[in-house]
């Protein structure tokens, strides 16, 4: 049997089991979160036993709870009643694992994750906050309660054991046609134009992967390119009360190749963007960990396709950027000088696992 994760609550009456805390968002369809809670009632009194599962977004840390602001959102949230039983899940071969692991008095339970919710996604913090990073986070918990959710009842920390869970994504099995981008840009004071073509072989990399980009350049304008530089944009979509977007830049390269007047340029360039190298950047996007774990700038979020609109949360995207700096030749060349850009839209994701 792989690892258990269990937690038992401060007063020892609960103690929460699962079977693994990474669960996996296929687009049609997610993981179920299969577990089972260990129950000793000499103490329950008139209390009910309750399991939830909340996906939540947290800006801002915990011990900032004060005055009764909460800095947390719940953006999905589902409760079950395991003691008195009212819920019979049809038991799965990780339940009987977890029962067997669990022994007497031991309760199943069941959450279905609906598949338009975010993935586990952390906002990097930067070197001076303190406490948990603010994002999106998945939390399964157990509680003694007279009521399921009654806001004027006080829960005890003491009755209550909490395991935080992931929701992930993996690549798919068939990657895409890379994209390919084209633009052809005229001058003052030239009459033909400079042509830039850059293409990609896919849609998609792995987390640390070197991605070859393709680059033609046709010179026949009277300038100069003077160099050509690659940036790789993060785009963090936060969809919360109100729609915030905003962009940061995870990878900047110049590399310092000129193309004459009248002549071409072929080559292939390979980039990689990591997140070692963005270690300041406060507010980047990253795959949501569960501890002090290494992690990685965040996967592309893929949705299903209609469910854009109704995801709340954090998307994330990506958009390489090629560059050329073209300028006169002369004294004023520099002062005069102008961009040709085009973007290739392009996803991170990790592979799947071998199973």
């Amino acid at each position: 049997m792989a690892k258990v994760f269990k937690k038992t609550s401060g007063n020892g009456g609960l103690t929460l089991y699962l079977g693994k805390r990474d669960y996996v968002d296929h687009v049609s369809s997610v993981d179920k979160v299969d577990g089972v809670v260990k129950l000793d009632p000499a103490d329950f009194g008139d209390r009910k036993v309750f399991v939830q599962l909340a996906c939540a977004f947290r800006y801002g840390s915990d011990d900032l709870d004060v005055m009764g602001l909460c800095f947390r959102k719940d953006i999905w949230i589902q409760h079950v009643q395991i003691y008195p039983e009212n819920h019979k899940p049809t038991l799965s071969a990780m339940h009987e694992t977890l029962l067997k692991k669990a022994g007497d008095n031991a309760h199943p339970f069941t959450f279905e994750i609906p598949n338009n919710l975010p993935c586990s996604v952390s906002l990097q913090p930067g070197p001076d906050d303190k406490g948990k990073a603010c994002g999106v986070d998945f939390e399964v918990k157990t509680y003694l309660a007279k009521e399921k959710s009654n806001p004027d009842e006080k829960i005890e920390k003491k009755d209550t054991a909490r395991l935080v869970i992931r929701k992930i994504q993996y690549a798919p099995s068939q990657v895409g046609a890379g994209p390919k981008a084209e633009i052809c840009k005229s001058f003052m004071m030239s009459d033909k134009p400079v042509h830039l073509e850059a293409s990609m072989e896919k849609d998609l990399y792995f987390h640390g992967e070197a991605i070859p980009i393709k680059i033609k350049i046709k010179n026949e304008s009277n300038k100069t390119v003077k160099k050509i530089k690659i940036t790789v944009d993060q785009t963090t979509d936060i969809v919360l009360y109100s729609a915030d977007k905003y962009t940061k830049t995870v990878f900047n390269q110049e590399f310092g190749e000129t193309v004459d007047s009248n002549s071409t340029y072929e080559n292939t360039v390979s980039i990689t963007p990591l997140l070692s190298e963005n270690k300041e950047k406060r507010g980047l996007a990253l795959d949501g960990r569960l501890k002090d774990e290494d992690t990685n700038l965040a996967s592309t979020t893929m949705l299903r396709q209609g469910v854009e609109k109704e995801v709340l949360g954090i998307l994330v995207s990506y958009k390489i950027k090629i560059n050329l700096m073209v300028a006169g030749g002369g004294l004023l060349g520099g002062l005069t000088a102008s961009d040709v850009t085009v973007e290739l839209p392009v996803m991170l994701m990790h592979p799947k696992p071998e199973e």
